[in-house]
């Protein structure tokens, strides 16, 4: 996959964050297969792993949302996006930014209390291992969705002049339009000619 570019300080905190993100997925595959080991051959299982493979996927799946965002891969209905003028493309940035921006606020304002409650009392998860584990995963889910906005606002000021021309094929895509031409026999002076 080829990554988008950074612009602005805001992109290179979510591509620090992505970062630590994807260390974290082979500490969850290392755990796991520590947890394999001690149970299966050595007869002895934790009683960590488990709920610290869950904490931690849970802080990869919202930092994995960060990163969507950044990298402007999220959904987005491209065939009713590209048949519209490029002002009402425009207007649709502007009213899915709209949205994201609503919906964070009515979740932080539906949220903070509770989540507030939960850090502040270090509510635990009630295992035998008992991590805190809703008491940073509550006000976390906050703060990156606050990111999150931040980072979609950030997109459509970043991205404002170049919405409406088209979507521009990125080097995956041109590669893969290039070996289907390659696989049907098709060249470049064969296109220009009309396809004869």
């Amino acid at each position: 996959m080829v990554e988008h570019e950074r612009r602005g300080w805001l992109d290179e905190i979510t591509w620090r964050i992505s970062r630590v993100a994807m260390i974290m997925v082979a500490i969850i595959v290392i755990i796991m297969m520590y947890e394999v080991f001690m149970r299966y051959v050595l007869e002895k299982p934790t009683i960590w792993v488990n709920e610290m493979s869950l904490w931690m996927g849970g802080w990869v799946y919202l930092s994995a949302g960060l990163y969507a965002m950044q990298q402007r891969s999220h959904i987005r209905i491209t065939i009713l996006y590209d048949i519209v003028p490029q002002w009402l493309r425009k207007v649709f940035e502007l009213l899915s930014t709209l949205f994201i921006v609503l919906f964070t606020a009515a979740t932080v304002w539906g949220g903070f209390n509770e989540s507030q409650d939960a850090l502040i009392n270090w509510e635990r998860f009630g295992t035998a291992w008992d991590p805190p584990i809703p008491a940073v995963t509550q006000p976390l889910i906050l703060v990156v969705l606050v990111l999150i906005t931040i980072q979609a606002v950030s997109n459509l000021i970043m991205d404002w002049d170049k919405l409406g021309h088209g979507i521009e094929m990125d080097d995956e895509m041109k590669a893969e339009v290039e070996e289907m031409k390659r696989a049907q026999g098709i060249s470049d002076e064969d296109i220009a000619l009309g396809g004869k």
